[in-house]
């Protein structure tokens, strides 16, 4: 329970702290640097949400609009959509990484599959702690039977993100499938 609250506490006072650019950066590595330590899944889901959300305004107000408008267009199925409005953040902002990211996953739900590499490429590129990132490269590469590549993707996501829901078991079950029963 302390631990929770621990987390709780960490994460109130990164976003009271978060007002400049390098008052979020540094936020944000605070954040993540708790997420690596945290001790179980139940501290580390708020750890991870909380980055996720930093992640997604960390552009200016504007470019955060695009953002909330491009997330409800991919909760409506609208991916076309959702990829224009993506494109329209990171013209605003070419260094926010997690347009990149959500563009990948527009791009992948509407068949861009190789538009969705590129665009998660960049995002580790811009940001390569975006354990996120890597969970959507995992996903990718286990919808194209690259087993491998799923499970390279998923040990780089706990090397950041160590305590991610059901992480082990899913490590696990690609290295099963990867490398053969025995693995």
């Amino acid at each position: 329970m302390r631990a929770v609250l621990l987390a709780g506490a960490l994460l109130w006072a990164s976003t009271a702290a978060a007002q400049t650019p390098t008052d979020r950066h540094a936020a944000t590595d605070s954040v993540l640097d708790a997420l690596k330590a945290a001790p179980s899944e139940a501290v580390a889901a708020p750890l991870e949400q909380r980055v996720q959300q930093m992640w997604l305004q960390a552009g200016s107000p504007a470019v955060t609009l695009l953002m909330s408008r491009g997330l409800r267009n991919l909760k409506a199925d609208a991916d076309d959509d959702a990829v224009e409005t993506f494109t329209d953040a990171i013209t605003l902002d070419p260094n926010l990484a997690e347009a990149y990211h959500q563009r990948a996953i527009a791009r992948y739900h509407s068949g861009d599959t190789a538009g969705a590499i590129v665009d998660l490429e960049q995002t580790l590129q811009l940001e390569p702690r975006n354990f996120a990132a890597f969970r959507t490269l995992s996903e990718i590469a286990a919808g194209r039977e690259d087993w491998k590549g799923a499970y390279v993707a998923w040990q780089k996501l706990l090397e950041i993100d160590p305590k991610a829901p059901g992480g082990e078991d899913r490590l696990k079950e690609l290295k099963r499938k990867a490398f053969g029963e025995n693995a």
